[in-house]
């Protein structure tokens, strides 16, 4: 490794540990490993064994990175699949570790002069970038790597809603039609006067049409679309005043004004990590006060079995605030505000999941964006 990647490990590292460069001198003559143990030691940061060893692991990593281009490249690829699951090469949910600066900084110099088509090979190790030097300010510090977002195309999504949707009336017609059959047949059996049959008959010729309407109005109380499930930005994040359990969130939906929002996240995630991220917001749920604070949305996140590990969905880069989420083949328009006597929520969130690469869907349905779909690093992982 040269000493130019060096200086630049060894400036990420302070940045990240809060720890001034001018006390721990040059890089020149250290390796990897010993320049992160003495910005360890300075910062006065205690990390467990485990964790150091994992940190360790990538550092070997960062310092075997080949020279050559083409073996650099084979490098990223291996790197783009293993960021195909999870938000950052080693930390806790979307907070970074040591290991993701140390690493960003070896690739830095290799990302940045990398050609878009490059780019579009491995969209994971992109994503992380550019989470990486927004998230830790490493930008400033050795000059941004541009980033080009994909545009979606979603006029085929328009045509399968109309396939699903005619699929839907067949299958509604040919519920309909054994139903009548059934209740028909057992009137004539029966050994009763003539005119209590027709009446009989009459109504059990309601009963299929209202047995057809039944399913119909389940299914749409069913639907996610009844959720308005919209990308947001958290401008701002502080503690709730008087619960240890919660935060108090400034989200942007594109309104013109920020909607505040309470969350049950101060367990896994701190303010600062909250800080300028991009959310999935559901923002037609009825606002209310959770300890005497108002709430005016739902911040949809993925937690793992035993809640543990509990994380916002991260929609992805370029997804602009205020646009509604998507899935594709699903039709219909959000009510205007969940009633909650009705528990819609509580019948839509148990087909909310992330799949084995952590995109988050319903029913396997994608959470689509304009700018791709939203993720999360906890693969099968419920949604709530």
């Amino acid at each position: 490794m040269d000493s130019k990647t060096k200086q630049m490990i060894l400036s990420a590292l302070c940045k990240h540990f809060s720890v001034d460069p001018i006390v721990l001198g040059g890089s020149d003559e250290n390796d990897v490993k010993t320049l992160y143990s003495n910005v360890l030691k300075a910062s006065g940061k205690e990390v467990s064994s485990q964790n150091n060893e994992e940190v360790l692991k990538w550092l070997e990593y960062a310092d075997s990175l080949p020279a050559d281009s083409k073996a650099r490249f084979a490098a990223l690829e291996k790197l783009n699949a293993e960021l195909a699951v999870k938000a950052v090469v080693l930390g806790n949910g979307l907070t970074p570790s040591a290991a993701d600066v140390v690493v960003f900084a070896a690739l830095h110099s290799s990302l940045i002069g990398l050609s878009d088509p490059d780019k579009e090979k491995i969209p994971h190790v992109i994503r992380w970038m550019n989470y990486i030097q927004i998230k830790e300010g490493l930008s400033t510090l050795f000059g941004p790597i541009s980033v080009k977002l994909p545009q979606f195309d979603f006029e085929v999504s328009k045509s399968v809603v109309k396939v699903d949707a005619n699929a839907n009336k067949t299958k509604a017609a040919e519920s309909q039609k054994p139903v009548d059959k059934s209740e028909a047949q057992p009137s004539t059996k029966k050994a009763e006067p003539e005119e209590p049959k027709k009446k009989d008959a009459k109504k059990e010729k309601k009963k299929p049409a209202e047995a057809a309407a039944a399913p119909a109005n389940k299914d749409t109380e069913l639907s996610v679309s009844l959720l308005n499930i919209q990308v947001g930005l958290i401008r701002k994040a502080w503690k709730h005043p008087s619960a240890d359990s919660l935060l108090v969130e400034e989200i942007d939906v594109g309104e013109g004004k920020v909607r505040q929002v309470v969350s049950g996240l101060a367990k896994f995630c701190s303010p600062d990590d909250l800080a300028n991220r991009l959310v999935a917001l559901i923002t037609n749920v009825k606002p209310g006060k959770l300890r005497d604070v108002m709430s005016e949305g739902l911040v949809l996140c993925a937690s793992n079995e035993d809640h543990s590990v509990v994380e916002p969905l991260l929609p992805p880069a370029g997804a602009k605030p205020g646009e509604r989420v998507s899935f594709s083949g699903v039709e219909g328009k959000p009510e205007e505000v969940l009633n909650p006597k009705k528990k819609q929520l509580e019948k839509i969130t148990p087909h909310l999941y992330t799949d084995e690469s952590g995109v988050a869907t319903y029913k396997g349905i994608p959470f689509m964006t304009s700018a791709g779909p939203c993720t999360s690093s906890i693969p099968k992982a419920t949604i709530k």
